[in-house]
């Protein structure tokens, strides 16, 4: 039939009308941190240990910060276990301090909004805690810097990239190789005789345990007009996590007093 009406989608829109297109569903991604208070924190306390150590060896010729805090063996097998921690808060030179907390402010930052703040504390805590631990029992030499805090750091980002892969999709990759790619351009470089590289490969080691036991596990939730990624991650698990790395770490340590 000659005036027989045809279906709008085999006719042409007009020239001057764009096609129009479906409604996008909306993604909303729920971070349990909108500021890295922790990380600037970190940085801040850090930066003025370093400025006490510059003005306690300039006018007493002594770097007190470190005869207090650093990894000193001798004085940890006397009972001072805050040792095992303290050391992530000195540093040898502007160079050493400079490159540690260009990293934290680097990876801290984005961790910190992904894991929130006590959970961010306690990834930094416990792996300048087992990097410690190992250089404790694997060398004689005094050690400092926060560089076993950082590989803790480094190990989180990248299991927390592997385990919520679907979400990055092939940048996901990229960031997953570029993570492994600098630990393992720092590990060979921690090969001089200068660098605690065991103080590395404990943080490293025990960020890895942590991150997988408590670091973020996005799950997808529908919700009205689109999705929410949230983390199924139970709050709990950051207590248990901190736990066991440092039930874990402490054990190995007791090898030296046997």
């Amino acid at each position: 039939m000659s005036d027989e009406q045809k279906p709008y989608f085999d006719e042409k829109p007009p020239e001057n009308q764009q096609p129009q297109t479906p409604p996008q569903a909306e993604i909303k991604v729920s971070l349990p941190a909108k500021k890295p208070l922790v990380t600037n924190a970190i940085l801040g306390i850090t930066i003025v240990i370093f400025v006490i150590q510059l003005l306690t060896q300039r006018f007493m010729g002594i770097d007190l910060p470190f005869v207090y805090l650093g990894k000193i063996n001798q004085f940890i097998l006397q009972g001072q276990l805050w040792r095992f921690f303290t050391p992530m808060f000195v540093h040898g030179d502007i160079l050493h301090i400079a490159f540690n907390m260009y990293a934290l402010y680097i990876f801290g930052r984005n961790l910190e909004y992904q894991y929130g703040h006590f959970r961010f504390f306690m990834l930094y805590v416990v792996s300048a805690f087992a990097g410690n631990v190992v250089s404790f029992v694997l060398t004689p030499n005094p050690s400092l810097g926060a560089s076993t805090a950082i590989f803790g750091l480094l190990a989180a980002q990248a299991v927390f990239i592997f385990r919520n892969k679907r979400f990055f999709g092939k940048r996901g990759q990229s960031i997953l190789m570029n993570t492994v790619l600098i630990l393992v351009v720092n590990l060979v470089l921690g090969l001089s005789p200068q660098i605690d590289n065991w103080g590395h490969l404990g943080g490293l080691l025990g960020g890895a345990v942590f991150a997988w036991a408590a670091g973020p596990l996005w799950k997808i939730n529908p919700q009205l007009g689109g999705f929410k990624v949230e983390d199924q991650q139970p709050a709990s698990n950051t207590i248990v996590a901190s736990i066991i790395v440092i039930v874990a770490f402490a054990t190995l340590a007791l090898v030296r007093w046997i």
